[in-house]
């Protein structure tokens, strides 16, 4: 046998991805690991190398690897065939055609199973199932070799092509093996999953069983029996017989009408099965999709790749008792993962916040907050152990995410669940601890509002001044430069907590003052000057419109005005119309737009330059890093539809519905018992919802500065040590946690730093591909993904919570990214989520529709500033409409409506209800 090519399943070599592909590598070391695995070998992918180079494939593959990742289907089709036809035609060269021969000579010649392995096969989070070839019963040396080099050539399918062009994964020096095995003669076959894939649940074993070759039912060819096994308690807890065709013979099947309804599987066999499966489970630390066969008694492994559709758990996170988690992304409105630098500032600022009510914790004690997916999840279960918390809980997700404020609800009558328990005597000790001085500060908010609010803006923005002082003096060795602000920052965080509880109360007497006023609105009678209970509870809201010192609409209308400025200046109106959004930021770093762009811009980013798509991650790039999406948005705002309302018409508009509201409000409440006495209250409160409400935008702005800040310094290192040639990338520090960046600073030429940057790289840009994050997790695996639940739901009719009143007919846009919105003036902006970089496209867009979110959440409290009518929590929206579709959405009520493919009799238009 040589050596350089064929590696026995039991030798070290097999394991080696690079060589023997996913499956091969899985299967070696499920080999050395003890489990029944068929004899056999991988044809190592030094064979297909020089298969390629002897026969100058390059030629041929070059396309495939150069191809666009929006390439029609048809295109890649057409690809694939030239790239097989050409595998085909080749002849396998001779040292690599004797080794097999004289391999398959030696093993007796059986009957053999070929197998596929690329080696982006059967990997984390990329399972490429199915996309290359299997063959099966091949005897003989011309047929074995031919299955070779079919193997060979289904690495350039059509599919694998295209999934690998999806998930960014590169094709210039791919590589596959083939396993060649001997067939099990199966009895019964079947696929086996360590977790149950459609619940999650990571405690069920699902088996699907057939008789005879699994090959039958993995192709859907046979109904096959399922069995549903309890892993701990070692108990079947379901069992399913299906339509199985009986076993007959090797490779044949016997009409289905012989079906007799037997079970494929003892309820021992069941059982040692799901013990097999969990060993397998145990060897890789994840949830397992397992084919199998089972002949005269034994099981056969057969392939055990893990199944990419399930979400992760947090590591360290015990199954038992029940854990409810729920996703800290939902409400930001960004479901993206966060780089690991980027989450130990957001579980500082946790902590601090833990430090208001006594605990002296760190990012790593802390049990509030876990990290699953990348992404980070709050920990509900204490709150609903407790009598208050189960009340309190859906009430507070009704606020910021009403889909899983569903879903809570119904877990509440789960007994793992439902405590009911009194609050213990040191939590009451510990929230009047933080309660009292937190009233305090919100009674002296009510008494002077504005005074308040002035002396905390300036309060904050000397300490952000102060920050960013001591950051420039830090030492300019980079190495220097590093070690002390790991040390500076967790320090900056303990100076925090004092400064927090001046921002929440801030935040609270806005929201405190809006909430009263919605319950004193509710006693105002239906019919009342003529007006429904839905229109009293929409005034309420209309108060809130153009909320003055909010910095986030501050930054879309002061970009409304420098698009208005820069308009009258031809040179700068010229560079903007023509020029791409890139090419303008490009021009604009070099210094080389016109002086009246470079100025402007200059100024706009000086004050919201840290800002930037999904902002709250440290690890994201900002505007003053890339300002392209600047750039569009001005591009946006040049092209206006003379017809619609400008920005800044709409915000004078708004101001004025505010007042208006407030005046019929005090009216309405004058036909209540001692209205003449609420009036006076109902006044009161409306002035402070318009002095303090805007200020919920704040503590985010300046969060966010902060981070800004410290990022700055961070890329200043990274590119001096790029410039050394220590780190790859300047933005490879946010790969690592603060204690690391100490150990980095003081041994930066260490080999493990470039491995560990990569590897969380490189599971960060999966994590990037993820198309679905659940907005509640569950610590035995179950995920509930699932918007809003409504019942009238129909093929014409979507439903979702209502948050910005309003009625709003258009045609979709679909965004992901609004650096790549692309949205034209009326169209209904549909998105998974918002963040305050969204929301210059507010000003354009005539609705806007979000898979998550909720009352109080940043993209439905900016819409309601702007009148924008917006409905949240749709469930799959970006999925079940598509760009140009014609709809009309309810911000009252929550309603949306598919209209018919036809010319509005007007342009797309929002009015409010």
């Amino acid at each position: 046998m040589s050596t350089s090519y064929l590696l026995p399943l039991t030798s070290s070599a097999a394991l080696d991805l690079n060589l023997s592909g996913g499956k091969g590598a899985n299967l070696a070391r499920l080999t050395q690991a003890g489990l029944p695995v068929p004899d056999g070998v991988v044809l190592s992918t030094a064979a297909y190398r020089e298969f390629v180079r002897a026969n100058h494939l390059e030629v041929v593959l070059a396309p495939a690897c150069q191809a666009n990742p929006n390439a029609p289907l048809a295109d890649l089709e057409a690809l694939s065939v030239t790239i097989r036809q050409a595998f085909h035609a080749a002849p396998i060269p001779t040292e690599i055609a004797a080794a097999i021969q004289e391999w398959y000579r030696q093993a007796g010649q059986p009957l053999l199973a070929v197998r596929s392995s690329a080696t982006t096969e059967d990997l984390p989070g990329l399972s490429f199932a199915g996309q290359q070839d299997t063959f099966l019963n091949v005897q003989g040396d011309d047929a074995l070799l031919q299955a070779v080099v079919r193997c060979w050539s289904s690495l350039w399918t059509a599919r694998a092509i295209g999934y690998r062009l999806y998930h960014r994964v590169p094709q210039h020096d791919l590589a596959l093996a083939v396993i060649l095995q001997v067939m099990v003669p199966s009895q019964v076959a079947g696929v086996m999953f360590t977790a149950n894939p459609l619940t999650g649940k990571r405690n069920e074993v699902v088996i699907n069983a057939a008789f005879g070759l699994g090959e039958a039912l993995v192709s859907g060819r046979v109904e096959p029996d399922e069995y549903v096994v309890d892993a701990h308690a070692q108990r079947i807890l379901t069992k399913s017989l299906g339509r199985k065709v009986p076993f007959a013979a090797v490779g044949r099947l016997t009409p289905p009408e012989a079906t007799p309804p037997v079970q494929a599987l003892s309820d021992e066999a069941i059982l040692t099965l799901a013990q097999l499966g969990q060993r397998i489970e145990a060897l890789y630390h994840f949830p397992q999709d397992i084919e199998w066969a089972w002949v005269d008694g034994l099981f056969y492994i057969l392939q055990s790749r893990p199944i990419t559709a399930l979400y992760p758990l947090p590591d360290g996170l015990p199954e038992q008792p029940l854990h409810v988690l729920f996703s800290m992304g939902a409400v930001q409105g960004m479901l993206d993962p966060i780089t690991p630098l980027g989450r130990e500032i957001i579980l500082h600022l946790f902590v601090a916040g833990g430090r208001l009510l006594g605990y002296h914790l760190t990012p790593t004690t802390q049990r509030a907050v876990w990290v699953a997916g990348e992404r980070l999840w709050v920990n509900l279960t204490p709150l609903l152990h407790t009598r208050v918390g189960r009340r309190f809980v859906p009430l507070m997700l009704g606020l910021v995410e009403p889909s899983t404020q569903q879903a809570v609800q119904d877990l509440l009558d789960d007994p793992q669940i439902g405590w009911d328990a009194p609050v213990r005597l040191s939590t009451r000790l510990r929230l009047l601890r933080f309660g009292l001085p937190l009233l305090g500060n919100v009674l002296l908010n009510l008494l002077t509002p504005d005074q308040r609010r002035e002396a905390l803006i300036a309060r904050f923005e000397d300490f952000l001044n102060a920050l960013e002082a001591d950051l420039r003096r830090l030492p300019p060795d980079p190495r220097a430069k590093l070690e002390a602000l790991s040390d500076a920052i967790p320090r900056l965080f303990r100076a925090l907590p004092g400064k927090v509880r001046l921002l929440i109360a801030i935040v609270a007497t806005g929201i405190g003052s809006l909430n009263l006023l919605r319950l004193l609105a509710g006693q105002i009678p239906a019919g009342t000057q003529g007006r429904s209970r839905q229109e009293w509870d929409t005034l309420v809201l209309e108060l809130t419109r153009s909320l003055p010192y909010n910095p986030t609409t501050a930054m879309d209308l002061a970009l409304w005005a420098m698009a208005q400025g820069l308009r009258q200046h031809p040179l700068a109106r010229e560079e903007l119309t023509t020029l791409a959004p890139a090419a303008l930021a490009a021009a604009y770093r070099a210094g080389h737009l016109a002086a009246e762009t470079q100025q402007q811009v200059s100024q706009f980013l000086a004050r919201y330059g840290r800002r930037g798509l999904a902002e709250f991650d440290l690890g994201r790039p900002r505007w003053n890093e890339d300002p392209t999406s600047v750039f569009a948005i001005l591009q946006t705002y040049l092209n206006w539809n003379e017809q619609q309302p400008t920005p800044d018409q709409v915000a004078a508009q708004g101001e004025a519905r505010a007042h208006h509201a407030l005046t019929l409000l005090e009216a309405g409440i004058r036909h209540t018992p001692l209205g003449w006495l609420k009036v006076h209250l109902v006044r009161f409160l409306g002035r402070r919802v318009r002095a303090l409400l805007g200020l919920r935008e704040y503590p985010k702005f300046f969060l966010v500065r902060v981070m800004g800040a410290i990022r700055e310094v961070l890329l200043a290192a990274g590119r001096e040590l790029c410039a050394q040639g220590v780190l790859s990338q300047p933005d490879d520090l946010v790969f690592l946690t603060l204690d690391e960046l100490h150990a980095f600073a003081r041994d930066p030429g260490s080999a493990v730093w470039h491995e560990r940057i990569a590897q969380r790289r490189q599971v960060y840009e999966r994590e990037m591909r993820r198309r679905q994050v659940p907005r509640l997790l569950l610590s035995d695996g179950r995920a509930f993904y699932a918007g809003i639940s409504v019942k009238e739901e129909s093929e014409t009719t979507l439903w979702g919570s209502p948050v910005s009143p309003g009625i709003a007919e258009g045609r979709v846009r679909i965004v992901f990214d609004p650096r790549q919105a692309e949205l034209q003036p009326g169209e209904i902006l549909v998105c998974p989520g918002t963040d305050p970089s969204w929301t210059p496209l507010f000003l354009s867009a005539a609705g806007l529709i979000m898979e998550v979110g909720g009352m109080m959440t940043h993209g439905a409290v900016v819409a309601r500033e702007y009148g924008l009518p917006a409905v949240v929590g749709v469930d799959r929206a970006t999925q079940r409409l598509h760009n140009g579709q014609r709809i009309r959405l309810d911000g009252a009520t929550g309603r949306i409506d598919l209209l018919p493919d036809e010319a509005p009799t007007q342009p797309p238009s929002s009015a409010v209800a």
